[in-house]
């Protein structure tokens, strides 16, 4: 683990969906706010810059594994930032997708 990033970060960081789950079953909080970023805008931007990077395939299983443990799809980081906004910076589809689905669903629930 990193001396920098909080556990949580960390594993986000290092793309460690099972060191993740571990960490939020275990009452990690999955709105977290480390560097000016939401664990779930850390995940965005993490998976965004590692296709970049790469040039692999975007992938979605971190952002994933935060909304399954509640992160607030809509929650804006520090900078004013949200995950949707993330999403669409990095042209993330499997993100925003995934986003909006979350967010209709909370929707559909306070009717």
């Amino acid at each position: 683990m990193s001396n920098y990033w909080t556990p949580a970060h960390d594993a986000v960081e290092h793309d460690n969906a099972t060191a993740l789950a571990r960490l939020l079953a275990d009452g990690a909080d999955p709105d977290e706010v480390f560097s000016n970023m939401t664990l779930l805008t850390h995940a965005i931007d993490a998976e965004g810059d590692a296709s970049l990077q790469s040039g692999e395939p975007l992938t979605v299983h971190i952002t994933a594994v935060l909304l399954s443990f509640g992160a607030d799809p809509e929650l804006a980081d520090p900078d004013g930032r949200t995950p949707l906004d993330m999403a669409t910076h990095y042209g993330h589809d499997l993100a925003v997708n995934l986003l909006r689905a979350h967010i209709s669903r909370r929707a559909a629930g306070n009717r």
